[in-house]
């Protein structure tokens, strides 16, 4: 900073020195704060302009936006230049300001370390650096500013441990605010916190701290405190009595540790106490009575414990509660009558316990209650009346053991309630017709019941109801035409019932379904054309029916479509062309005696009509087709022969087929001429290593005999195509290069394969590269043709520039821009979708076995591209030991039962590496990380961080904000997929319906 005052100085001495010696009049002296402000603003970068009236000319900047000045004496006080998108370090200058008393600087685009000086800022009393991305360690001369009452470096990325420094005396002195909120410090707090006890607001969450803090006579000294959050570390270790002597205490948060014993006592003593969370933690026994007298608490969350014993009858008391969450603790015993006195109270969670007995009447006096969930206990009786006349959003009353009818509600209700799942219960009776009044209603869940009753029609009278929910619930009667008439249903599940008649033809009004399931009913006649105008749907189950005729061949048209199951029914006749129904295996077809596919081992049937044969004597002059005919054999007879319709049609059809043979056999002769330029140079590239086995057969095959493409047109010449000037890449199979199609500016990648182990007949490699060629998918990266020789294996492909999705998420260059979460949720999404179209659209399926982020190539829409896919089909063998010694670069996405030759192989192992990547596109981390002293694995990182509360802490801060409500999710979607037991793995077609589900939540 000294350095940096006399280059100022100097620079001062330089503008005045010409003046000096001419002899002329000198201008008004340059104003050191201006000078030291327009240095500070000249090493910014400023793209929204708004430090643009900051002008070196003015004699003082106290007319400058964002500066304020004291009146009195001119000099700037305050300096707040919040959310300008400024961006680059901190820069120098502000030293120039000796009566700076507030700098704030927050949510901008600054970066790397604090630096050093700040100290020089005697009169600061207020800092603000928040929601930035400075980095590295906190500078030892913070602690140096004696005016200091608020420090705020919240939402960095700070780390190293809290210095003793921080806390010394002459800081402790004024601090009042302190906020290290969402950084990267790890361990222990200092002891030397303990000094600052006229500290208001301590704020250190969401960081990597670590140990047993002292609370005896370090937290609790602190007696001033109305504020203390501790929450998402890694503290642990009983908390000990003392949080009485915080009098003032407004706010405690804990959660989302270790801490453990039970829950202090003394903190029923803090009656300022209006928000207390301790959940995710490890506490024990039962709630404290002393927490009766907290009058003023109005947030209350301790879930995720291990608290046990009931819930006391003093809860009522807490007359000021509005948010209550107890849930996925070990509480017992009945619901408390009491909670009907809380009048405040608007959401209450006591889901996952052991709670018996039945809902309570009283809790229909929580006349403020908006979300109630009582899932996964053991209770019993009647659903009480008063709950659907509160004005409820959400009511979650599944799996327990719940019986009688569902209650009908009154009107008032249909401007409220959004959500309602009574799945998994006992309940019986018919669907309340009063319920088609729930106009804000979007998921009913009402599945494993035993309503007994028929579907009532008015319940296609839900205006904006997205999942209907009704599987094993003992229905009957037929399925009610006008069910769709909102067109507002995007899931659709109707299984294990007693349904009986047609689907109806009205069914094309669920104009939004992607997901129908009609499957175990007892449904007869034919699938309906109508179904086919389902646009949007991606999964039809509908096995296990009495459906009969045969399919329409509309379906082949339905785009979307991705799984489909018909199996057990009566079907017959062939399967609609094209779709998803050419890919369909044996277990979604089975049970259907009468369809024309090789996988239905008996005879197909067909609904068409016999030949129509035409009358010989028909037009023979003279003679009626209704005459009997002539038999006298003296009589000549002149009759004129016909050929019948079946044979107009077969001559026809030969005839076409031979155009269509003169047709090919035009187009080959063009192609071979095309493409020999590059076959020549491709077959010299190798003659060196085949004069000693005799010449080389090479041969060109393109997949597309329209493309554009001319071999004589490639800019390389043949003897260059492999060069390493054109080199991308070397992977598992083989070295990539690219090349360009000469007047298109296109780009292609050639990848020459790498000879150990692949297929030596052509015949073999031409039968699996062809179907590699025949995989069409806006997801999967097309393979345009390829080039063979005993020696040389070329594979074509085209070429994505915006490289492969690792480059982005660990070798991305400072120009480009980090992933967003919508754009890794789409990478996320289409990647399954890829998958998918790969296990089901082939049989015997195509699996991947090597599924990385090197693998997945990213268009300029940031649409994923999955490459490389298939070619283990080209290996000699494929056995566990050549996956395993060919495969070591996919080390962390490789599937345990790979090396395993006891588990059989299948498409669970791309699961398995799908949910691995997951994992990779929300955290940025590799699936193995190597540090000095340890090893991080991801999945063992993600699933330790989930036990602990911790999990969006592994969230890569890179992407900026983000919906919790669809990363966590994701998250533990990611950890599912990468079970060490494939049975347990979903299936890629659930894994999309799911994300289907998270990208457009209830």
């Amino acid at each position: 900073m000294a350095t940096m005052r006399s280059f100022l100085d100097l620079l001062l001495h330089l503008v005045l020195l010409p003046a000096l010696v001419c002899g002329v009049d000198l201008p008004t002296p340059v104003n050191e704060e201006v000078l030291g402000l327009v240095v500070f603003k000249a090493a910014l970068q400023d793209p929204t302009a708004a430090l643009a009236s900051w002008n070196e000319a003015d004699a003082t900047p106290c007319n400058w936006d964002h500066v304020r000045c004291d009146p009195a004496t001119s000099r700037v006080v305050r300096l707040v230049l919040d959310s300008l998108s400024l961006s680059g370090p901190l820069p120098r200058g502000l030293d120039r300001l000796p009566e700076l008393a507030a700098l704030s600087l927050a949510n901008n685009n600054l970066s790397g370390p604090i630096p050093s000086g700040l100290s020089l800022l005697p009169a600061l009393r207020s800092l603000d650096l928040s929601r930035n991305s400075f980095s590295g360690a906190l500078p030892d001369d913070i602690a140096l500013l004696p005016s200091l009452v608020a420090l705020d470096l919240s939402s960095n990325a700070i780390s190293g441990p809290l210095p003793e420094s921080l806390f010394s005396a002459a800081t402790c002195r004024s601090l009042r605010f302190l906020s290290l909120a969402g950084n990267r410090l790890e361990g222990p707090l200092p002891a030397s916190l303990s000094r600052c006890s006229l500290l208001l607001h301590l704020n250190l969450s969401d960081n990597k701290l670590s140990g047993s803090p002292d609370f005896k006579s370090g937290l609790w000294s602190l007696f001033r405190l109305r504020v203390l959050d501790l929450s998402h570390n890694a503290f642990g270790g009983a908390v000990p009595n003392g949080v009485e002597y915080l009098h003032t205490l407004k706010k405690l948060r804990l959660n989302g540790n270790r801490f453990s014993g039970t829950i202090p006592a003394g903190v029923g003593l803090c009656l300022h106490l209006n928000s207390l969370d301790l959940s995710y933690n490890l506490f024990e026994g039962a709630l404290p009575s002393s927490m009766r007298y907290l009058k003023s608490l109005n947030s209350l969350s301790l879930s995720n414990n291990q608290l046990s014993s009931e819930i006391p009858t003093w809860i009522g008391n807490l007359t000021a509660i509005q948010h209550m969450d107890l849930s996925n603790n070990k509480l017992t015993g009945i619901l408390p009558a009491s909670l009907g006195g809380l009048k405040e109270l608007n959401y209450l969670s006591l889901s996952k316990n052991q709670l018996t007995g039945s809902i309570p009447d009283t809790i229909a006096g929580c006349t403020k209650l908006t979300e109630l969930h009582l899932k996964k206990n053991q209770l019993n009786g009647c659903i009480p009346q008063g709950l659907f006349n509160i004005g409820l959003k959400v009511l979650d009353l599944s799996s327990n053991e719940l019986t009688g009818a569902m209650p009908a509600g009154s009107t008032w209700i249909s401007e409220t309630l959004q959500s309602v799942d009574l799945s998994d219960n006992k309940l019986t009776g018919t669907i309340p017709p009063e319920m088609a009044l729930f106009f804000g209603l979007r998921y009913l869940n009402l599945s494993w019941n035993n309503l007994r009753t028929q579907l009532p029609p008015e319940l296609g009278l839900f205006r904006n109801l997205s999942v209907l929910d009704l599987r094993s619930s003992a229905l009957y009667g037929p399925i009610p035409g006008d069910l769709c008439e909102s067109g507002s249903l995007y899931l659709l599940q109707l299984d294990d019932n007693s349904l009986t008649g047609p689907i109806p033809e009205e069914i094309a009004n669920c104009s939004s379904l992607y997901l129908l399931s009609l499957s175990h009913n007892n449904l007869n006649g034919s699938i309906p054309a109508s179904m086919s105008q389902l646009r949007k749907l991606e999964i039809l189950n509908l096995e296990l029916n009495n459906l009969s005729g045969e399919i329409p061949q509309q379906l082949g048209t339905m785009d979307n479509l991705l799984a489909v199951n018909i199996s057990h029914n009566q079907l017959i006749g062939r399967l609609p062309i094209g779709g998803v129904f050419q890919s369909l295996d044996q277990s979604a077809l089975q049970g259907n005696l009468g369809l024309c596919t090789p996988l239905v081992m008996e005879p197909c049937k067909m609904n068409v009509p016999k030949p129509l044969v035409l009358d010989p004597d028909a037009y023979i002059p003279g003679i009626s087709s209704s005459a009997p005919a002539m038999t006298n054999p003296a009589m000549p007879t002149r009759r004129r022969r016909f050929l019948s319709v079946s044979s107009i049609i077969a001559i026809s059809a030969a005839l076409i087929i031979i155009l269509g043979v003169l047709v090919v056999t035009l187009l080959n002769v063009s192609t071979r001429r095309r493409i020999g330029l590059l076959k020549n140079g491709l077959e010299s590239m190798c003659s060196s290593s085949t004069r000693s086995a005799g010449p080389a057969v090479g041969r060109m095959v393109l997949f597309d005999p329209k493309s554009s493409l001319r071999t004589e047109e490639l800019e390389d010449e043949a003897e260059d195509l492999l060069s390493k000037a054109t080199e991308l890449g070397k992977g598992v199979f083989g070295t990539a290069y690219r090349t360009a199609v000469a007047g298109e500016g296109r780009i292609l990648v050639i990848k020459k394969l790498s000879t150990a182990n692949i297929v030596q007949y052509h015949e073999d490699f031409d039968r699996e590269v062809r179907i590699l060629g025949k995989v069409a998918h806006p997801n999967l990266m097309q393979l345009r043709g390829y080039y063979w020789t005993p020696q040389l294996q070329l594979l074509i492909t085209d070429y994505t520039p915006h490289g492969s999705l690792h480059s982005r998420l660990h070798d991305r260059a400072e120009s480009v821009p980090p992933l967003s979460w919508p754009d890794r949720f789409k990478i996320a999404i289409g990647t399954a979708k890829g998958l998918v179209h790969l296990h089901q659209a082939f049989r015997p399926s195509i699996i991947h076995y090597n599924l990385k982020p090197s693998n997945i190539l990213l268009d300029e829409d940031c649409q994923p591209k999955i490459s490389d896919f298939g070619l283990a089909k080209l290996l000699q063998k494929l056995d566990k030991h050549v996956i395993s010694s060919r495969f070591q670069s996919a080390m962390g996405y490789m599937a345990p039962e790979l090396a395993c030759q006891s588990l059989r192989v299948n498409e669970k192992c791309d699961v398995y590496g799908y949910g691995v990547l997951m994992l990779e596109l929300v955290t940025g981390k590799k699936p193995v990380e190597y540090g000095e002293d340890d090893v991080l694995i991801l999945i063992d990182h993600v699933r330790v961080m989930l036990e602990q509360g911790n999990v969006l802490d592994c969230v890569d801060a890179s992407m900026g904000e983000f919906p919790e409500e669809e990363v966590l999710p994701v998250l533990k979607l990611g950890l599912v997929c990468a079970s060490q037991i494939p049975s347990s793995r979903p299936s890629m077609a659930e894994v999309v319906q799911i994300l289907q589900v998270i990208k457009a939540p209830l």
